[in-house]
């Protein structure tokens, strides 16, 4: 049987949250949007990678150097998607972290959304 201590620091290696996130140093990771296009248009965090989920296995090495790591997020905590990506990510062999909480939580923190498509890659670390 697992211990609590085991059960708690897993997923502190596999999860951050949006504090975390917007209180990194750059560099450190690339941060991910596996969302829709559409959604990323309406609202993204300022700094990450547009890479839906179902292009993970066949674009990430183009997008995101595989010896950097990652954090996915997407919507909320209502919405699997961040896992789906870590996973995809994962499996290609990316050391990677998803973002609880998403974008929703991301704006009941009060930070800003960035509008639009533009896709700089800015490294952000937690």
């Amino acid at each position: 049987m697992r211990t609590a201590v085991e059960i708690f620091a897993e997923r502190l290696a596999t999860q951050t949250d949006v504090a975390d996130v917007q209180a990194s140093a750059p560099g450190s990771f690339v941060l991910v949007d596996s969302r829709s296009r559409e959604a990323w248009d309406q609202g993204h965090i300022p700094g990450a990678v547009h890479l839906p989920t179902a292009e993970i296995a066949t674009r990430a090495a183009e997008v995101v150097d595989p010896g950097v790591p990652v954090v996915t997020y997407c919507w909320g905590p209502g919405c699997n998607g961040a896992t789906k990506a870590a996973l995809a990510f994962a499996e290609l062999g990316y050391s990677v972290r998803e973002m609880i909480g998403g974008v929703e939580y991301w704006e009941r923190e009060g930070f800003e959304l960035a509008k639009g498509s533009a896709t700089t890659v800015v490294g952000c670390g937690c």
